[in-house]
């Protein structure tokens, strides 16, 4: 009799342990296959849009994986990063280089969709697909993305401001800045690949080149070679904000781990790059992740993980009907 009341227990124990890891995995409503039945070309229209400037516009993909992040970082994904208005995020300073044909084209995106599944398929869900179709454009990997994120209605400019790693961030402060959002130090070193295909702009150099720590110098740890070819690009006295540079510049239009082979070569444009490799706590992780294969599993998996940094349901979101703008309570 104990024995059958034992057997009893430990199933009832597992049938409570299952039913809350289930409750668990879809608390925030996200899942993969999320439009399968309410809008099965949901991902085929977006990845469709994306495609067709793509080919046109070889450095167009990277401005999605930027937009995501600077999205999720910020009140969470929820598209917060596409609103209009006096200080909204996309006013905010560190946001000043957002690439505009990336958020034209998350508008044609949301368009096409309204034509085909008004009413469906979230803004946030958008920026979520397309940086993965944009990782898949310049040769890396694909992932599953999950859906059923829901639009924001709160978006300022000085949390973005506040909220947003710098270029001159420190591994302890980028560590700091990902655990806010709950995501690991390890994440944040993989995420950081995501720079294999990005671009730089001289303004966010400035200090790394000519004042570093306000010492009026160069960082020291730049090789001098290095330094001169940087500087060539961003001279002192002009600072044109125009002016772009790759962060890879092994291979820049490739999604692969060449960045971090980069970093091993003392090559990172940023303090906050190189330091991913000068810090004896995550330099392990960098020589790791020059395999490539290996990167590009594990970036999937980090950007899943961000993907379901403070999502929105139902009680506190919405699906836009513009991306752009907040639904009006009629709506």
């Amino acid at each position: 009799m104990a024995s059958d009341r034992t057997q009893t227990l430990l199933v009832c124990l597992i049938v409570l342990s299952f039913s809350s890891l289930v409750a668990g995995s879809y608390e925030t409503g996200l899942r993969d296959d999320y439009y399968k039945y309410s809008c099965p070309t949901a991902e085929a229209v977006i990845k469709k849009v994306l495609t067709d400037f793509f080919a046109l516009n070889i450095g167009a993909p990277s401005g999605f994986i930027r937009l995501a992040f600077h999205d999720c970082h910020v009140e969470g994904c929820d598209a917060s990063v596409l609103l209009d208005g006096p200080n909204t995020e996309k006013t905010a300073e560190v946001n000043h280089f957002l690439q505009v044909r990336a958020l034209n084209l998350i508008d044609k995106a949301k368009a096409e969709l309204e034509a085909v599944c008004p009413g469906v398929v979230s803004c946030a869900d958008i920026i979520a697909y397309a940086a993965r179709d944009s990782v898949v454009a310049v040769n890396g990997s694909s992932y599953n993305v999950e859906g059923g994120r829901k639009d924001g209605r709160v978006s300022i400019a000085s949390h973005a401001q506040s909220q947003l790693p710098t270029g001159d961030m420190t591994v302890t402060a980028l560590t700091a800045s990902f655990k806010s959002k709950g995501l690991t130090r390890d994440q944040m070193v993989i995420l950081s690949g995501s720079h294999s295909f990005a671009a730089g702009h001289c303004p966010n150099l400035v200090r790394r080149l000519y004042n570093f720590r306000g010492t009026g110098k160069t960082d020291p740890s730049i090789p001098p070679s290095y330094a001169a070819q940087l500087k060539s690009l961003c001279p002192k006295a002009t600072f044109n904000e125009t002016t772009i540079f790759t962060l890879d510049p092994v291979d820049p239009f490739t999604f692969d781990s060449g960045y971090y082979k980069t970093l091993q070569q003392h090559e990172g444009v940023f303090t906050s790059d190189q330091s991913l490799y000068d810090d004896k706590r995550t330099r392990p992780l960098v020589n790791q992740l020059t395999n490539n294969p290996l990167f590009q599993k594990k970036f999937g998996e980090a950007m899943r993980a961000m993907g379901r940094v403070g999502v929105k349901t139902d009680r506190n979101g919405e699906i836009r009907k513009h991306c752009r703008h907040v639904n009006s309570k009629s709506h």
